[in-house]
């Protein structure tokens, strides 16, 4: 299937349904992809098609390009709504994601103060100190929670490592409303699985999660791009809103992108 690799350490800017116009940090190399999950849907493919021997980008490195292409859109009348660190994998799992963090959010007040900075996160790096802290610094914490099950993350979210859900569900909630949960509900099937995590069944606990994170927004998104893998469908329109309308129930806002 169609997937791509971005453009590094910059690339875009780029429309985002959620977060408007979108200027790209990418910590990892273009030449592959680095990442601690190896999710059925990522948009930059699965993990075995995309290695490389690259190692992540320097904060060095991106903070000049930052700043170099942040002055050229400013000198265009340009600049962005949202600086977003996202990219070919796991931004937060770069050695040096702290300190590229603080020189974005310098380099922000500098030249783009209007700009928030969003992080796009598995979350799976949320709990170490040096993350944690980084991730306070930022305007938009969007952190991923497909399901509770653990089955179901085994299948669809596929964690490199360990993975718990009880300890990120615990990591969520210690930013104490600082970040938004970020969730794709989807359906179809894959090697004889059903996909579909739209039903009670994993709405209901994801739904229980939320509560007890209280995050400052949930944001629910399904497959607007061709997957890695075929057989996945989007979820319906009508579902989508079914399911934010009980998110809004909780008092939490919610953000749909269909």
């Amino acid at each position: 299937m169609s997937t791509f690799l971005n453009n590094s350490p910059i690339f875009g800017p780029v429309h985002s349904r959620r977060l408007g116009i979108s200027l790209g940090v990418n910590m990892m190399p273009a030449s592959g992809k680095i990442c601690t999950f190896d999710c059925l849907y990522c948009e930059n493919g699965l993990n075995a098609e995309r290695r490389c021997s690259d190692n992540h980008n320097s904060a060095a490195l991106v903070a000049d390009a930052l700043e170099n292409k942040l002055l050229e859109m400013r000198d265009e009348g340009t600049l962005p709504d949202v600086i977003t660190f996202a990219g070919n994998g796991e931004p937060t799992a770069a050695p040096e994601f702290p300190e590229a963090i603080r020189a974005a959010v310098e380099l922000r007040g500098k030249i783009a103060p209007q700009a928030k900075i969003a992080v796009l996160s598995n979350g799976t790096k949320a709990n170490e100190p040096r993350v944690h802290d980084a991730l306070m610094l930022v305007d938009d914490n969007i952190l991923k929670l497909d399901t509770v099950d653990a089955d179901y993350i085994r299948l669809l979210d596929r964690p490199v490592g360990a993975y718990d859900v009880e300890k990120q569900i615990e990591t969520f909630a210690s930013f104490q409303g600082h970040v938004i949960v970020q969730t794709i509900f989807l359906n179809g099937e894959w090697r004889g699985h059903d996909m579909d995590n739209t039903t009670d069944y994993y709405v209901a606990p994801w739904l229980r999660a939320l509560d007890r994170i209280r995050p400052q927004e949930a944001t629910i998104y399904t497959i607007a791009r061709e997957t890695p893998v075929t057989g996945l469908r989007k979820a319906p329109a009508d579902v989508m809103d079914g399911i934010a309308a009980r998110v809004r129930a909780l008092g939490i806002p919610c953000q749909v992108s269909y």
